[in-house]
């Protein structure tokens, strides 16, 4: 089930409007190198969780997976990728999504998928 919002509803901490800000004063740098999204990809499960390195592309959209990135040193911009990063998504069954930077658009976007485990219980008589 998708749930789609404009935004969380809640303001930034201090840091995450800062990498915000920087991310968005890289924008146009970006654009005359040709890159279109900057994205980095978080998974994790059992209190344990990874961020991938920075990743570039020249695509009309971004889904993680769908494109192979192009050569583009944005190690730079780790940190504030990573700022951005949901709190709590490697806790219990986990979570994984992407930080997204659409360098047109100028706009940040956080997608979150949050893992839970599930189950049914049958009571009967024989």
């Amino acid at each position: 089930m998708e749930q789609t919002q404009q935004n969380n509803g809640e303001p930034l901490e201090p840091q995450q409007a800062a990498a915000k800000a920087a991310l968005l004063a890289e924008c146009a740098r970006l654009a005359a190198a040709g890159i279109t999204f900057v994205a980095v990809h978080f998974d994790g499960y059992g209190d344990d969780g990874t961020t991938e390195e920075v990743k570039c592309y020249h695509s009309d959209w971004y889904a993680s997976g769908e494109h192979e990135p192009v050569k583009y040193d944005g190690s730079h911009l780790q940190e504030h990728f990573e700022a951005l990063v949901p709190f709590g998504y490697e806790n219990d069954c986990g979570g994984f999504g992407d930080v997204v930077l659409d360098v047109a658009a100028r706009k940040l976007t956080v997608e979150r998928n949050d893992r839970f485990e599930d189950y049914t219980t049958t009571t009967y008589e024989v």
